[in-house]
């Protein structure tokens, strides 16, 4: 089944410092830089386990055959579009001691993507549209997905939703009105109680039922709660050895699920196949799957 996502493709910088931050000062820290952005994460992954997965997004110019041939290395139809006037989106990282994280983002190209970026073409061949949050977070950016996934459903073709941050949410009020009806919603705990006003897990994830069938609530080391319409709320733990970095674990966490669910899985064994996915993440530096 070939999947599209659409969404964010990031330049990302991690910082792990070496000890408590010394403010006014120097704070010696292990800096490294990788390919990153959300939805660019999640095709990456969905590609390193065997999905056909089409992946668009905007780069500056400059950056474009880097960021086609690291996506492609994992297997995914990189379709980027080169950006005379803005850079490729930027992340800083702060690790904590824990893999705990702190990010200060530029999105650079990626808030300028409109309609011109995505044809309907974009949907021939597609049997599922995951609709990354980021997509939806500009306005023209807004306007162009809105109108992909109006013929994804014209189309009757599959729709799942990531809403991708909790801090851009309130950017996009409307978000389950537009994406209602999404066969699976992958939103974490602060997204959840951003879109229900429930701090619960369990309680925000059977909220979001009344607008998707399956709704899994990312809880980082607790694992995930899914939620399926009419059911009672489930909870899975993740199993994750030495936790080196977690950029990325919600999205090889979804792409986990994607991969499992689009070959046949119900929705905890899709969940626990997600949830695996998120352990190998979480245990490389970086938000793509290890080399």
């Amino acid at each position: 089944m070939s999947v599209l996502v659409v969404g964010d493709v990031i330049d990302d910088i991690v910082v792990r410092p070496s000890s408590p931050t010394i403010v006014d000062s120097d704070t010696v820290s292990e800096i490294t830089r990788a390919p990153g952005g959300s939805a660019a994460n999640q095709a990456a992954w969905l590609g390193s386990l065997g999905v056909p997965v089409r992946f668009v997004g905007r780069v500056g110019r400059a950056d474009l055959e880097r960021h086609r041939g690291a996506l492609a290395s994992f297997g995914v139809q990189p379709l980027l579009i080169p950006d005379d006037a803005a850079p490729t989106g930027t992340i800083v990282i702060v690790l904590g001691e824990r893999g705990e994280r702190n990010m200060y983002t530029d999105r650079g190209a990626n808030a300028r993507m409109n309609v011109d970026d995505l044809p309907l073409s974009l949907l021939d061949g597609v049997e599922l549209l995951h609709v990354n949050g980021y997509a939806l977070f500009s306005d023209d950016a807004r306007h162009a997905m809105l109108r992909l996934i109006a013929e994804a459903r014209r189309r009757d073709i599959a729709i799942t939703a990531d809403p991708c941050s909790a801090a851009f949410l309130p950017m996009a009020r409307r978000f389950l009105e537009w994406t209602s009806g999404a066969a699976v919603a992958f939103p974490n705990l602060d997204e959840a109680a951003v879109l229900t006003g429930r701090q619960d897990a369990d309680a925000a994830a059977r909220e979001l039922t009344a607008h998707y069938p399956v709704v899994v609530v990312k809880l980082g080391a607790q694992g995930v709660v899914v939620a399926r319409q009419g059911e009672a709320p489930v909870r899975l733990p993740i199993q994750a050895g030495v936790v080196r970095d977690t950029t990325g674990a919600g999205d090889a966490l979804c792409a986990g699920f994607l991969a499992a669910w689009l070959r046949g899985a119900d929705a905890l064994g899709a969940a626990a196949a997600g949830l695996r996915t998120a352990a190998v993440a979480v245990s490389v530096a970086g938000g793509r799957p290890p080399a």
